[in-house]
């Protein structure tokens, strides 16, 4: 469940840049440095990812992506794309948990 978190978190941070640079010639120096506050809170979030507390802001952060939508029209798109790839890597990590947890559960100790 951490790494896909971590990993959408991660590679939705580089998506942020580019969209940073897109921006970068037609809005003004606030729009900039809220998305650039975005892009390093999604960097330090996926460092969060031990702890519910990651998760979390993690959600609230996939919210501000897609709202940056309003800046850079493509990332409605593409805000929309990481929220399911988000919502994918809890779902999926937390079944992966539970059936490593089952194998532990049954492997014999020697």
């Amino acid at each position: 469940m951490r790494v896909l978190g971590t990993s959408v978190l991660a590679m939705e941070s580089l998506v942020m840049g580019f969209a940073l640079l897109l921006a970068m010639d037609q809005h003004g120096a606030a729009v900039l440095l809220g998305g650039g506050a975005i892009a390093i809170l999604l960097i330090l979030c996926a460092g969060m990812m031990k702890r519910t507390t990651g998760w979390i802001i993690g959600s609230v952060l996939q919210i501000a992506v897609f709202c940056y939508g309003f800046v850079v029209t493509s990332m409605f798109f593409l805000g929309a794309l990481f929220a399911a790839l988000w919502i994918a890597a809890y779902i999926i990590g937390r079944k992966g948990e539970a059936i490593r947890a089952e194998l532990l559960r049954k492997k014999p100790l020697n």
